[in-house]
């Protein structure tokens, strides 16, 4: 039930670019796991590590909101770890164990699958702000360079040239014919 908030919940930084209706954080999340395995796949690390650590990776966000990042400057929100830690209290000691690993690892871990896990979400970030930016919200240009410009893989820069170099139409015109 907690997590059906996250259909609900709008991602906030969207706001602040003048977007009216922003995507919700679990379409985010689900664009991020699907983007996050074929990564995996190209980068040779484990597509369902990097699923499952993309799927978790914003779930906090149901007790403390998507906090956009201008916001961070004047609040201390609490570790991901410890929202994570207090969701799954009540919850079967094995899936407790399992979850907080996951966010454990999606925190402070260096694997490949995290490096690709969180260049998914970079990944996610920069192709919903050419999305927004198609739709004529021109604020938008400031996520799509910063999030760019912290992408680290090989394979996440090439589909980040591969979208800024392709629009919508054109894509649907080449892949839905």
């Amino acid at each position: 039930m907690e997590m059906g908030a996250l259909k609900r919940g709008k991602r906030s930084g969207w706001w602040i670019a003048g977007v009216k209706d922003p995507e919700t954080i679990a379409e985010h999340s689900f664009r991020t796991a699907i983007i996050g395995s074929v990564l995996a796949m190209l980068e040779g690390a484990d597509p369902a590590k990097v699923a499952l650590l993309c799927t978790f990776h914003d779930t906090q966000e149901t007790r403390v909101g998507d906090i956009p990042w201008i916001g961070r400057r004047y609040l201390t929100a609490a570790r991901n770890e410890d929202v994570t830690a207090d969701q799954v209290a009540d919850a079967h000691p094995v899936v407790a164990a399992g979850i907080k690993a996951i966010v454990e690892e999606y925190e402070s871990g260096e694997s490949l699958e995290v490096l690709v896990a969180h260049d998914a979400d970079r990944l996610e970030c920069m192709l919903q702000g050419l999305e927004y930016l198609e739709q004529g919200y021109r604020n938008a240009q400031e996520w799509v360079d910063s999030t760019r410009a912290k992408l680290k893989t090989p394979s996440a820069i090439a589909l980040a040239n591969a979208a800024q170099d392709m629009s919508s139409a054109e894509w649907q015109r080449t892949y839905l014919r």
